[in-house]
């Protein structure tokens, strides 16, 4: 359901009907509160599986009062994932869940801490580009400091796995960008892309992985560039993500790595400033439920390789 406020109900009753309620051959379900899918236009709610917890869906006016609600969904489709299926999140308001006394920054650390999986990682992806940034949500100037050889290892073998299990891809290829200007130009422009960076691919290469870097980020995102490998791990937040949203703004999907469970979400945030005008796009939506489908094929039928 997400937050019941903003754009997130719109898009999942939009994409449920856009799907006719299906997907792979296997039946969809809504989380939620009825009567907030309702008001977004669902007719027959004998898809939702109800929260204990009430909600009300006012346009652009978020309330705390949901909360126990929006968390409540989470979890719910967290425990029925750890069954099978996966989870697809619509988005919430970080600012009204903490008024509420939540603890987590956002749906990733709650979807991690709920299947206390060791480390989740960010994947923004589409069908014509993969990312991952290595530090999310920072100040910039805290950036060099979170970028460790032990960081890019570890976030470059969750990717890998990923490449390989929830995409079908036998033998991932990764790219590595710098942080600097032309990947540091030999130390020139910053000495962190030969200091950390190439010590953490070399190590990599030397597990005899397909990994490529340090990389200058200018020279990283044309079309014979992402021809050459099947992701690339950025350094910072908006070095992933302005490329894959200047290319795949309405179907970018945003994918939960290192979880248990398969975990998807459309690319975009709760958008107060239209919910409830009727011009809420569901194409993210419904790419998130397709890949979130395609994933969790790949993880029980494993695919022949494919890029």
């Amino acid at each position: 359901m997400g937050e019941p406020a903003g754009i997130g109900p719109e898009v999942a009753v939009a994409a449920f009907k856009a799907l006719a309620g299906t997907i792979g051959g296997r039946a969809l379900r809504l989380i939620g509160d009825r009567g907030v899918f309702k008001a977004c236009g669902l007719d027959d709610t004998s898809a939702v599986i109800a929260t204990k917890a009430a909600a009300r869906r006012s346009p652009a006016r978020p309330d705390a009062r949901n909360a126990p609600a929006v968390i409540e969904a989470i979890e719910t489709a967290v425990a029925m994932a750890q069954n099978g299926g996966a989870v697809v999140t619509a988005p919430i308001n970080k600012a009204v869940l903490m008024q509420a006394g939540f603890q987590y920054p956002g749906h990733t650390e709650f979807l991690q801490a709920l299947t206390k999986a060791p480390r989740a990682v960010m994947m923004l992806a589409s069908d014509q580009l993969r990312v991952v940034p290595l530090t999310v949500h920072m100040p910039l100037a805290e950036v060099p400091r979170a970028v460790t050889r032990d960081a890019i290892v570890e976030t470059a073998h969750i990717v890998l796995a990923s490449l390989k299990a929830d995409f079908g891809i036998t033998v991932p290829r990764l790219a590595v960008a710098g942080l600097n200007p032309h990947a540091g130009e030999g130390g020139v422009l910053g000495s962190e892309d030969g200091t950390i960076i190439a010590p953490a691919v070399a190590a990599l290469r030397a597990e005899g992985h397909d990994v490529q870097g340090p990389l200058s980020a200018d020279t990283l995102f044309h079309a014979e560039a992402r021809a050459r490998y099947d992701a690339a791990l950025c350094m910072y937040h908006d070095q992933a993500l302005i490329p894959i949203k200047t290319l795949s703004f309405w179907d970018g999907v945003n994918v939960t790595l290192g979880l248990p469970i398969v975990r998807t979400s459309p690319d975009h945030g709760t958008a107060f400033d239209i919910a409830g005008s009727g011009k809420a796009d569901a194409r993210s939506m419904i790419a998130a439920i397709r890949m979130a489908a395609e994933m969790a094929d790949a993880r029980t039928r494993p695919q022949a390789a494919k890029r």
